[in-house]
């Protein structure tokens, strides 16, 4: 209360604002705020300014999605002694919050019933042991000013880590392809023996020339039905989160056209792997969790030492 009285004592004045406040029922009298700007600031009190600072800070620079817990996790990361209690009472004496997922589903899946379907796979167990066990893919939809536009993801199973994509204004399978393409570039432009690509029973993903290339890159392909989240669940997933921190966040407004949504979904896509916390990888960033892996893969070298 004395903070709100700061903010508005030179508009109405302290004595009324302290009568207005009475009156609906929180009671704080002239003296008590006078007393209360007077008196010295606690420990606690500095401290927890100190915190409001790095807090909004934090929440931020990470597209003000985080809620309490990822902020204090982001929090701890950064060095910072501080409990979740403390970040979610500095949240809400900020007045920010994170973001809730949307579960509003339209459905862009188009089956082409001649197309040969590969068998699932993956049976909805979406674990992998490795990078570049599975991937999984699927397209999600954008409104924008200018018509409808169409993003696909290529998601590592192992890390989450998001490794190719694209944004169209079209379906066709040329997008899906250039998302394969850069998927397969970002993991060093080498034959991925013993990967499977699962997605769900697109016209996109049926088809001979998407099956070809995968096979080409020396990955199987795996399919689940036609507009079954559960059975591309970790890809229905992602396009949720892309949804509700890139495409409806915080500060947008909509898009004007499929130019301006992947300069966004660009931004995003870096922000999700390379600091974007996620509970899978043990609280660390995609990329992060990947280069652990791999640094727990490498052996001391045998047969070394003095002759």
């Amino acid at each position: 209360m004395v903070a709100y009285i700061d903010g508005h004592r030179g508009e109405f004045g302290v004595e009324p604002i302290c009568r207005e406040l009475t009156a609906a029922g929180a009671k704080i009298a002239p003296s008590t705020y006078y007393a209360a700007k007077t008196r010295p600031s606690s420990a606690r009190a500095i401290r927890d300014q100190a915190m409001m600072t790095i807090t909004m800070a934090l929440w931020v620079s990470n597209r003000k999605v985080y809620g309490a817990h990822k902020l204090w996790k982001t929090a701890r990361r950064a060095g910072h002694v501080i409990g979740r209690d403390q970040v979610a009472r500095l949240m809400r004496e900020l007045g920010i919050r994170g973001v809730s997922r949307r579960r509003n589903k339209v459905f862009t899946t188009r089956q082409d019933p001649g197309a040969v379907r590969a068998p699932d796979l993956v049976k909805r167990n979406f674990c992998a042991d490795r990078p570049d066990a599975l991937w999984v893919t699927d397209i999600t939809y954008v409104p924008t000013r200018s018509g409808m536009a169409y993003v696909c993801f290529i998601v590592d199973v192992f890390s989450r880590r998001i490794v190719g994509w694209r944004a169209a204004s079209n379906m066709k399978t040329d997008m899906v392809l250039d998302a394969l393409e850069m998927a397969r570039r970002s993991r060093g432009a080498r034959r991925l023996v013993g990967l499977v690509t699962h997605s769900d029973a697109g016209s996109q993903f049926t088809s001979v020339r998407f099956t070809e290339r995968l096979d080409e890159i020396g990955a199987r392909p795996s399919i689940g039905t036609v507009a079954d989240s559960y059975d591309n669940a970790l890809a229905e997933t992602t396009n949720g989160l892309y949804k509700t921190e890139c495409v409806y966040g915080p500060d947008t407004t909509g898009w004007n056209d499929v130019d301006e949504l992947e300069l966004a979904t660009l931004s995003w896509v870096h922000w999700f792997n390379e600091h974007r916390l996620h509970s899978h990888c043990n609280d660390m960033p995609p990329a992060e969790y990947e280069t652990a892996f791999y640094a727990d893969q490498q052996t001391s070298p045998t047969g070394v030492g003095n002759q």
